[in-house]
């Protein structure tokens, strides 16, 4: 299993998310892919996987709880009169572990968002000991947001594989240099970066979001024993 959480939201997830997965479907063909996004409020990632990937799972197995309004998942349970079900979810992702020979887990929001009205993303992350990647958007702030979020996830003790930078605007290679310089990033966190990902103009290129993928780290981010 990969979790793929980030600082923030909007700050690069789905696009991680859909490279890894474009790259597996590309070059894993025998393997078996499994995507789940725990929660979701609103309408957006599930309805996009599903679109894009071909998945053999239902959308319970994709989503195992779901939020009509767009808010942080406690806010969103209330205004329906509901919880939030973590153990309808831990169950499900077991299940999905079973039948699939890799999964992917795309969080909610950021590190420090809230899953529950006493847990965070972070929480969830040792409670159920995901391996982790942080998803890091490169612009102004980036090295901040990096060291704060790399210090909540030594805090909270997740497995943090590593840090993939996103350019969530066209940005040049000085202005990346400059906002986001890996060398840096990696001292101050002691986090290995695990690579960038292109501004894309269109992040539904499942084509070129396999050709991005190829350019990360990926015998961090891939199961090893994939044989891909």
């Amino acid at each position: 299993m990969l979790f793929i959480t980030a600082t923030d939201t909007d700050a690069g997830k789905t696009v991680l998310t859909l490279a890894l997965a474009a790259y597996w479907q590309t070059y894993c063909k025998s393997r078996r892919l499994g995507i789940m996004k725990p929660i979701q409020a609103g309408i957006g990632d599930r309805e996009l996987y599903t679109r894009l990937l071909q998945l053999d799972q239902t959308p319970e197995e994709m989503t195992p709880l779901a939020f009509q309004a767009p808010l942080a998942p406690p806010l969103a349970a209330a205004q329906e009169g509901r919880h939030v079900e973590l153990e309808q979810v831990w169950q499900t992702l077991e299940a999905l572990q079973h039948k699939k020979d890799w999964v992917l887990i795309e969080a909610l929001g950021g590190l420090g968002s809230p899953v529950t009205w006493e847990t965070t993303v972070a929480d969830l992350a040792w409670d159920w000991r995901l391996p982790t990647v942080l998803v890091v958007p490169v612009r102004l702030g980036a090295i901040a947001q990096a060291v704060a979020n790399v210090a909540l996830a030594r805090q909270s003790r997740i497995h943090l594989k590593g840090i993939v930078l996103n350019c969530v605007q066209p940005c040049s290679q000085s202005e990346q240099e400059n906002w986001a310089p890996i060398d840096l990033i990696q001292s101050l966190t002691a986090t290995p970066v695990l690579g960038s990902l292109p501004h894309l103009n269109d992040p539904t290129d499942l084509e070129k979001l396999a050709q991005v993928a190829s350019s990360l780290d990926l015998e961090r981010l891939l199961p090893i024993s994939a044989g891909c």
